[in-house]
């Protein structure tokens, strides 16, 4: 392995960082005792049970900013210390009152507009190096600022006192200074004068003077007709005509003709095409317009799904709906590119040895010299990818790449390929050495070049690819062992690998995005436990021009809502860290034991736990109602090592719940008031298999589950997302993990929620568990939605969360919800 380049560092001068919100020192609690319940929480004693605080003893949960002046200052979100003024949510005397479930459901609205100054929408002036922006700013008002990135500085557009005074000596008309609605249109080179459009008129101002001349208008610049970048490829169909316009392709009963666009006779490519085994209407011509190639279809499975609309709108009567939907192990259509002749009007036979058996053909292209055509070719079981080059005159084939793992390649996440057609070069994604990586390999002979990146972190996005700088700029994550290694965070290297320029520092998640030259980019970063910050800074080294925004997100910081607090403890083997957040309720006390519920996606396909602000995070609609909610990724998710990835391979069951147990005992052992005696859990789609998971093979720690359109049998479920993850062909291990299989271990209480509609997650795979419950004679809750689609949202999502969180209250609080 290459030795890793040493990174150019930008000078430093960040955004203040802010700390996790950790919980407040409290006195020792039992570690276990009588579960809470409603009647003690009143002040009634249960038998054999101590006297417990009601909540509403003035112990709300409030947090405070402090934020610093200079670059290395920093702003603390910091617990309680002692006795805070009442928050404005109000203290619930009760758990789970109908006021509790109204403000959770209501926390949207409630948070809506108390954050300022977040974001920074750049207006840039033709031809200059100056921008300006406008903020928005508590009760309405708004601030105009205007930014020269060359000189590096940052003031107010003008005046806005005297500009309304200006605009009402001009106009007559009366304007409030800090709510003006303005468009700034051009600058002069000094930035001393500007042009505004206002009110439908084009006005000059003087900055010196502020007096207003009016100005003929100028036409804003069209943005819609600008042409939009097209990284790495452009988007054009497939070409019916040559490249030389003398021969116009077409399919007809199934096969390949030629006519001639001058007028003659029709040459006939193919005659061995039918319905089951045709010719695809796509061709791909090479440049010199004498090799055509079209690709040859054999048919699959026409699998069905047929649904049954039992409360169809407008009708009293049912009605069926059916669609195609292939499942694991159904044959799936064979794609194979033909090659051919188009003077001699015959097909080139060409070997299929290393494309014999695709799940798919893909990319088919010409090099520029009509010497041979090369296509990305996925085996099906997605444990072999190569780019297969073909000879057009000799029908050589070989591979440029052959890539082969020993579990999985993850094409729906990690595959990436840039052709560079000048230099016979192609950069690869990769996870060969344990990471996400990228390599440049020449095309002419297959060999790899050099490895463009390398060490333990991860390439998560290629976002540009520059020919003629030779160099990636790329989003990664892990690159500072420090931070949370899901924090994304930009770098721009060459070609050979080296002269790596770190275009991000701060600790929290960043987001790029450039000026119309590239000369410069704003960074925008987060946490969950910061509020957004936006730098402006240079491209060629990372340096920074000049902060421009801090977010005030001092208005939602006072109404009490707690922000959810950052949590990582070691896994499985004891050794990698596995990271997560804790969500509390708004009147959170500490005398209070709560029960923990887990909200679960353990999805392979990437990885789930929020990093950036929020005003407000939906897990908290669940917290509000008495829980202390979890929510933490696993191994077998993504972004991380190759090894932390694959352990989801063949082994969807495991869900990570190896790593997210210890994680939560960890969390419970310096947070008394996690009762980890009483834990639920809920998730949809595959959180819903998760979540039922969680009761079948580790009910002594799971008690409670709603697993909602789960995909509970893979083999059940659509083909792609579970032969990706689970491999073909189906093994044993597909019914190992089946939780209908497996539905006579359950242990605990368990709801299921079901959409008749769902398109996603065929309906099957939560009523054969229903149908495996009924034969092993267990208790279970069952809610069909007749009209529902996958996850039961939109229309019904209000009616399936009120009952989920009712039936997470009802088995883990043991009162009825909602009484009071």
């Amino acid at each position: 392995m290459q030795q890793q380049p040493q990174a150019h560092k930008a000078p430093e001068q960040s955004m203040p960082e802010v700390t996790g919100c950790a919980p407040t020192a409290l006195s020792p609690t039992p570690a276990s005792g009588p579960r809470i319940t409603r009647r003690n929480l009143l002040g009634l004693a249960a038998a054999g049970a101590a006297k417990v605080v009601a909540l509403g003893a003035g112990a709300a949960t409030a947090l405070a900013a402090v934020a610093g002046g200079d670059a290395e200052s920093s702003v603390r979100i910091v617990p309680p210390q002692g006795e805070l003024p009442h928050a404005p949510l109000p203290l619930a005397s009760r758990i789970a009152t109908k006021a509790d479930y109204t403000r959770g459901e209501n926390l949207w609205a409630y948070t809506a507009n108390k954050v300022f100054r977040r974001d920074v929408h750049p207006h840039w002036f033709e031809g200059q190096d100056r921008f300006w922006y406008v903020n928005t700013l508590p009760h309405g008002e708004c601030e105009y600022v205007l930014v020269d990135a060359a000189a590096g500085w940052r003031r107010p557009a003008f005046d806005p006192v005297r500009m309304a005074a200006a605009l009402r000596h001009t106009t007559g008309k009366i304007f409030d200074p800090h709510r003006l609605s303005l468009t700034i249109i051009a600058i002069n080179k000094d930035a001393s004068r500007l042009h505004i459009q206002c009110e439908g008129r084009t006005w000059q101002l003087n900055l010196g003077n502020y007096n207003l001349t009016e100005a003929k208008a100028k036409p804003l610049p069209r943005e819609s007709y600008k042409p939009l970048p097209q990284h790495f490829h452009r988007w054009s169909p497939a070409d019916r005509k040559s490249p030389d316009g003398k021969w116009l392709a077409f399919i007809q009963e199934h096969n390949v003709f030629l006519r001639p666009t001058a007028g003659g006779k029709v040459r006939v490519l193919s005659t061995d095409g039918f319905a089951e085994n045709h010719y695809d209407e796509v061709f791909y011509w090479s440049p010199d317009s004498t090799r055509l190639v079209v690709v040859k279809v054999r048919q699959g499975a026409n699998r069905v799904v047929t649904e049954v609309e039992w409360a169809p709108p407008g009708s009293i009567n049912p009605r069926t709906v059916e669609f195609r939907y292939l499942k694991p192990g159904d044959p799936i259509p064979i794609r194979k590119p033909c090659l051919f002749d188009v003077s001699q009007a015959t097909e080139i036979p060409v070997s299929d040895k290393l494309f014999a058996n695709p799940w798919s053909v893909n990319d088919i292209r010409w090099w520029p010299d009509s010497s041979r055509f090369t296509f990305l070719y996925n085996q099906r079981g997605h444990q072999v990818m190569r780019v297969v080059s073909v000879d057009a005159h000799t029908c050589h084939v070989s591979p440029i790449v052959n890539e082969e793992c020993k579990t999985f390649f993850d094409y729906a996440g990690k595959l990436f390929t840039c052709y560079l057609d000048a230099t016979h070069e192609l950069i690869w994604m990769s996870e060969r050495d344990g990471w996400n990586h990228l390599y440049l390999y020449d095309m002419t002979t297959g060999r790899v070049k050099n490895q463009i990146t390398n060490g333990s972190w991860v390439v998560r996005k290629v976002v540009q690819v520059d020919n003629h700088a030779r160099t990636v700029l790329l989003e990664v994550g892990g690159i500072f062992p420090e931070q949370d290694p899901y924090y994304i965070h930009y770098i721009r290297v060459n070609f050979n690998g080296t002269n790596l320029v770190h275009l991000t520092h701060g600790d929290g998640t960043h987001h790029l995005h450039f000026s119309p030259d590239g000369k410069y980019y704003f960074d925008h970063f987060s946490r969950v436990d910061l509020p957004p910050a936006t730098e402006l800074r240079r491209t060629h080294d990372g340096s920074l021009v000049c902060p421009l925004e801090r977010a005030d997100a001092a208005m939602l910081l006072k109404t009490g809502l707690p922000r959810p607090e950052r949590f990582e403890a070691p896994g499985r083997d004891g050794i990698t860290s596995i990271y997560g957040l804790i969500f509390r309720p708004s009147n959170f006390d500490p005398a209070i034991r709560y029960p923990v519920v887990e909200d679960i996606y353990a999805g392979p396909q990437d990885a789930f736990v929020p990093k950036g602000w929020q005003d407000f995070y939906w897990q908290q609609t669940l917290a509000e109602i008495g829980f202390i909610v979890v929510k933490c990724d696993g191994m077998g998710t993504s972004n991380r090592s190759k090894a932390f990835h694959d352990v989801c391979w063949k082994n969807l069951g495991d869900s990570g719940f190896p790593d997210r147990i210890p994680w939560i005992k960890a969390a419970a052992q310096s947070r008394p008031w996690m009762d980890i005696e009483r834990v639920g859990i809920h998730g949809t789609s595959a959180g819903g298999q998760s979540a039922m998971r969680a009761l079948l093979a580790f009910g002594e720690f799971y008690k409670v589950a709603v697993a909602n359109s789960g995909c509970h049998d893979n083999r059940v479920d659509k083909i792609w997302w579970n032969e990706l993850w689970m491999c073909w062909p189906i093994g044993h291990w597909y019914v190992q993990q089946s939780n209908a299989v497996n539905a006579h271990k359950l242990a605990g209480k368990l709801m299921l929620i079901v959409g008749g509609m769902d398109h996603n997650v065929d309906p099957a795979c939560t009523f054969q568990v229903v149908d495996a419950l009924i034969r092993a004679n267990k208790d279970f809750d069952l809610l069909v939605v007749p009209n529902g689609h996958h996850g039961c949202g939109g229309p019904f999502w209000h009616y399936t969360w009120r009952r989920t969180r009712d039936f997470l209250v009802r088995h883990l609080w043991h009162f009825e919800p909602r009484s009071a």
